[in-house]
């Protein structure tokens, strides 16, 4: 009698968890909203999600510089939990990837919008489309930017862009491209072609003229592990000092010790929002 009382007490109690957990509301980022926007010249649907500060709502005279980063699903946490400590006063806006392209590959239109190339595989290529990094470049700017600017009180002198892997790609291409897009730019572990690479090579050529005066500070990181993609990068390094009489200053190439392509991640954001923190934090904050 005692071991079926028992039995029914642990069946109860069990039930009754397993009831508050399917009760309990989804987690949702403090202080973090989800806007819907369309980049109009294409009529491809994304999201920002955008976090303020802890003290926004009270400091009405105040405005904040921001953190854009692409990826969001991806970075938007991390950046987060960082910035939360070494840069509170930071509105920090995620980009999303295109909505409703892929249910079963959510990601797929990163391969389109942060490339520059199209790829060498025809089936790939058809695929993904890829070599779109303009047209997602002109959405964050005319629409993303816009919109944040004029319904924040964001500072549009202290715009930051956050890219890794092929975000750090598309990073470099607005580098180059339209400089002006960001006063900051953190491009963790890019994941450069050869025909990127090249692509890179050509702009800065044909840019170098139009690019008298250029104000913007750029973090380089890669992973000591990432064997095949360091001379590549060393190479982007060089690329960029040929800016340097121009406006361009580089912290040169942040090397994460002992970490590959993928567990650089996490110490690139450390060290990237900290480098942030010292150009970005005025003496009143």
């Amino acid at each position: 009698m005692m071991s079926k009382i028992i039995a029914g007490c642990v069946l109860l109690l069990v039930t009754s968890t397993s009831a508050a957990f399917a009760k309990s509301d989804a987690y949702e980022m403090p202080r973090t909203s989800v806007v819907a926007i369309t980049a109009t010249h294409t009529d491809r649907p994304y999201e920002l999600y955008i976090k303020l500060p802890e003290d926004y709502a009270k400091a009405a005279d105040k405005i904040y510089p921001v953190i854009y980063t692409t990826d969001a699903v991806w970075h938007l946490d991390m950046l987060s939990g960082a910035s939360e400590y070494l840069l509170p006063n930071a509105i920090l806006v995620g980009i999303s990837w295109q909505k409703g392209i892929d249910p079963e590959s959510p990601s797929a239109s990163r391969y389109r919008d942060y490339t520059l190339t199209p790829f060498s595989n025809p089936e790939h290529q058809a695929k993904y489309q890829a070599g779109q990094a303009d047209a997602h470049l002109t959405f964050i700017r005319d629409a993303v930017i816009r919109h944040i600017e004029s319904n924040y009180r964001a500072d549009p002198t202290a715009r930051a862009y956050f890219g890794y892997s092929l975000g750090g790609v598309f990073g470099a291409y607005a580098l180059l491209a339209q400089p002006d897009t960001f006063r900051y730019y953190v491009l963790g572990s890019p994941a450069f072609s050869d025909s990127s690479a090249a692509f890179l090579d050509a702009l800065e050529s044909k840019t170098a003229d139009e690019a008298q005066n250029i104000n913007v500070d750029v973090f380089v990181s890669i992973g000591e592990l990432e064997a095949s993609e360091m001379p590549i990068t060393k190479d982007f390094i060089v690329l960029l000092k040929r800016r340097a009489d121009k406006g361009l200053a580089l912290t040169g190439l942040e090397v994460i010790e002992a970490s590959d392509h993928g567990t650089a991640f996490p110490t690139t954001v450390v060290r990237s929002v900290r480098w942030l923190s010292s150009l970005m934090t005025k003496p009143d904050d």
